[in-house]
């Protein structure tokens, strides 16, 4: 998986494009989660090795309902129904038999070309209102937060499913 420390720049240069910065990081930790399931096999994008519903492509799936939330409704109001996400955050995580490594990859895909479309009509200071009075950077923190917690949890399965764990 790539590391988030390969393409930082130096201190000075974050605050000299802070809006690249942040589409910057947002796409590393895409990609690391992305990442994750690269020479998988089925079984183990799907392998359980918590009590949660928690693995590989189930992670996967949840960030892109993650997306869904917060650069989508949050941003349009439309309800879940409309943006085809799931209706809770634990029902994110659930598979289906369809559920394959290239479909939910796919989907993910389809929903960050659909995040980046609609945030780059915004600037950072503009306020939006589908999920309560919000700043647009407000939205992207709280994304970057997920798809970090996300990408160490993804960190830790691959390293369990390619050791071999089994639970």
């Amino acid at each position: 998986m790539p590391t988030m420390g390969a393409s930082e720049p130096e201190c000075g240069g974050w605050t000299v494009d802070l809006r690249g910065r942040l589409d910057e990081l947002v796409d590393g930790y895409r990609a690391a989660l992305r990442g994750s399931l690269d020479g998988l096999d089925e079984e183990q994008a799907r392998r359980r090795l918590v009590r949660s519903k928690t693995t590989l492509l189930g992670l996967v799936k949840h960030v892109t309902y993650v997306e869904g939330v917060w650069f989508d409704q949050a941003v349009t109001g439309r309800s879940y129904r409309e943006i085809g996400i799931a209706s809770t955050p634990d029902r994110s995580f659930t598979l289906t038999r369809a559920d394959t490594i290239a479909s939910v990859l796919d989907a993910h895909a389809e929903r960050c070309d659909a995040s980046r479309r609609t945030m780059a009509a915004l600037a950072l200071d503009d306020t939006v209102d589908g999920r309560g009075e919000r700043t647009v950077w407000a939205l992207y923190l709280q994304v970057l937060r997920e798809l970090a917690q996300h990408a160490g949890h993804a960190d830790i399965l691959r390293e369990q499913v390619l050791a071999g764990r089994i639970p």
